[in-house]
């Protein structure tokens, strides 16, 4: 029986356009691929390992044209809306009291920062979790084991009892392993919203 529920953030609550903005970026960095290094600075960022004024500098000694306002801009392109009903779903999940709900997030400061700005309501959604967990906040990310074994033990959490929802394959492959219950939820074609009507079986 499932008792936690370990929610994503990216296309599972917020929209995200993860394709537009890895050709955006190109585009504007005049490049073809990302280089290994800019891909392991990203990392380093998202896990908190680095400062943002690090990793803007990072860009702007490799790509000088750009100022900082820019390659900000650059970075939350992939940011879009965040449907207040996904909101309203969380609220009537946490006022049923069935399920400890959890957020566990591959985020950087420079992302909340702009949710914060253009989301009016994020201090509510993020009220509505009984733990929240960014990986920059924690300096761990997904899809390494040591995020979620973190989590479990961190809120006391069974694996076999929890189900862990996430847009990404390879997040969904390591919490699988654990024995954690999933849900690889296609941000075309699924909502979360709809959680109790296509994965009823766990219920």
């Amino acid at each position: 029986m499932i008792k936690t529920i370990i929610f994503d953030f990216g296309n599972v609550f917020i929209n995200l356009d993860i394709e537009g903005h890895i050709q955006n970026a190109l585009k504007a960095y005049e490049i073809e691929v990302f280089s290994e290094e800019m891909i392991a600075f990203n990392n380093l960022y998202e896990q908190g390992l680095i400062s943002t004024d690090e990793f803007l500098e990072f860009y702007t000694e490799n790509f000088p044209k750009l100022s900082n306002y820019e390659l900000i801009d650059l970075w939350n392109f992939m940011l879009k809306d965040f449907p207040e009903y996904r909101l309203d779903f969380l609220k009537q999940l946490r006022l049923d009291s069935k399920y400890r709900i959890i957020l566990l997030s591959n985020t950087n400061e420079l992302h909340i920062n702009w949710i914060k700005k253009h989301v009016p309501f994020y201090e509510t959604f993020k009220s509505h979790f009984h733990a929240f967990y960014l990986s920059h906040e924690i300096q761990l990310r997904k899809p390494n084991k040591d995020i979620f074994e973190l989590v479990l033990s961190e809120q006391k959490i069974n694996a076999e009892e929890c189900l862990f929802i996430d847009d990404n394959t390879d997040n969904i492959n390591t919490a699988e392993k654990l024995g954690i219950n999933v849900w690889n939820i296609n941000p075309k074609t699924n909502d979360v919203i709809d959680l109790f009507s296509i994965k009823k079986d766990l219920f």
